[in-house]
């Protein structure tokens, strides 16, 4: 047996478990960490949100919670068994073992159970499926520590009955490949197998719920790799990527991006061709009107718009922005110079204020220019001269320019 004793675990013990931890021993329920923290303190990481799992039923941690006087905060996951309490200015989450009764490939219809095995049973992946007990016991029924340590992903159990409880678990998969295997490549056939013979099922998967996992699995490990195998075991087509991706391109892009923080949408542009890709990718998954734009902006831009070859390289990128004079267009261009691999120019590009035009309508007014249009032809005259200036000249002498003109 393994017992976990690590200052991370520690770190939990709070005013507010300890409350928790109390009141459950109190009652004689058993009360274990459960899931992705389990995994997450096994690695030596700080989980980022902790999930209890317990032998209570919803209506006996309520009566306990309520007659201790605790609040519960409604946040409807009562149906499924979890109960949320609020002590110390902590929420704790905490769900009661279950079995499924009924799936339908989305979502499952549960019973309770205090049987830890049968909930571990019907989690998704070995290293996801272990429990922790406060006093730091790990409960591991499908050697699920082992295969983290061995850096394997392996679902519980037969991988198609998992996958056909919800076929999002397809994406899971390689979303925890590429968060722990250290190669690409290493999996194990008869679990390929089953994600193609199940991958239909992701046309039956909200485009919201794909996205999330899709935009981690970009900006994980092994992506071009990952992909890839999406292509092979034709899941693409069922979550809103081109059938043709340009596999050469996102190959060339991913090698050199992985350091310079790119968001999601950068990085899967490169498997686009035209903007189409990216307006029926959004018919899928329901994607942010600002990654849209991006999506479109980087299939636009990503040939033409280019470094200087002179002493200025950034120049062209500058000249964009004050041009379009949109407040967005900073990050756009941030992003090009990303999904260019131009990691110099994108730290001095993050350094560089866009500076503002000195002239205004009420300077060209105190010169006696009065008609409106004449104003308006003045100053983008003036505006072009000062962008032929490098942006350096400053309201004397473009005021005195316009005197020539």
């Amino acid at each position: 047996a393994m017992k976990l004793q690590s200052p991370q675990f520690q770190a939990l013990f709070t005013p507010g478990l300890r409350s928790v931890a109390e009141l459950f021993e109190k009652k004689n329920y058993e009360l274990r960490i459960a899931g992705g923290a389990v995994r997450d303190l096994l690695s030596g990481v700080t989980p980022q949100d902790i999930d209890f799992a317990t032998t209570a039923t919803p209506a006996e941690m309520k009566e306990m919670f309520t007659s201790a006087g605790v609040r519960l905060i409604n946040n409807k996951g009562e149906k499924h068994g979890t109960i949320t309490a609020r002590l110390h200015e902590q929420n704790f989450e905490i769900t009661t073992l279950r079995i499924d009764v009924v799936t339908d490939g989305r979502h499952a219809e549960v019973e309770f159970t205090t049987d830890w095995q049968k909930d571990a049973e019907r989690r998704d992946l070995t290293v996801n499926s272990m429990f922790l007990g406060l006093d730091g016991m790990l409960y591991d029924f499908f050697n699920g520590y082992e295969d983290l340590q061995n850096k394997k992903i392996r679902f519980v159990g037969k991988a198609s009955e998992r996958i056909q409880e919800d076929y999002l678990r397809i994406l899971r998969y390689f979303r925890f490949y590429g968060r722990i295997a250290e190669q690409p490549g290493d999996h194990e056939p008869s679990t390929l197998q089953a994600i193609k013979e199940n991958a239909k099922g992701l046309a039956g998967i909200s485009g919201e719920r794909i996205w999330v996992e899709l935009k981690k699995i970009l900006l994980g490990n092994h992506v071009n790799h990952l992909v890839r195998v999406m292509y092979e075991l034709d899941i693409a087509q069922y979550i809103g990527l081109p059938r043709d991706g340009n596999l050469e391109e996102f190959d060339r892009v991913t090698e050199k991006i992985q350091n310079l923080c790119p968001k999601p949408m950068t990085v899967l542009t490169s498997l686009f061709r035209v903007k189409d890709d990216v307006t029926n990718l959004d018919l899928r998954l329901k994607i942010s009107k600002e990654e849209k734009n991006l999506g479109l902006f980087l299939v636009k831009h990503r040939q033409e718009l280019t470094k200087g070859t002179g002493a200025e390289p950034l120049r062209p990128y500058q000249d964009f922005i004050m041009d379009s004079r949109e407040a967005s267009t900073n990050s756009k261009i941030c992003e090009l110079l990303k999904y260019q691999g131009e990691e110099h120019l994108l730290r001095e590009m993050q350094q560089w204020t866009a500076p503002s035009f000195p002239v205004s309508g009420h300077d060209l007014r105190k010169m006696g220019v009065s008609s409106g249009k004449e104003i308006g032809t003045a100053l983008q005259q003036l505006r072009d001269e000062w962008k032929k200036s490098g942006y350096h000249m400053d309201k004397e002498e473009l005021l005195s320019c316009l005197k020539k003109l």
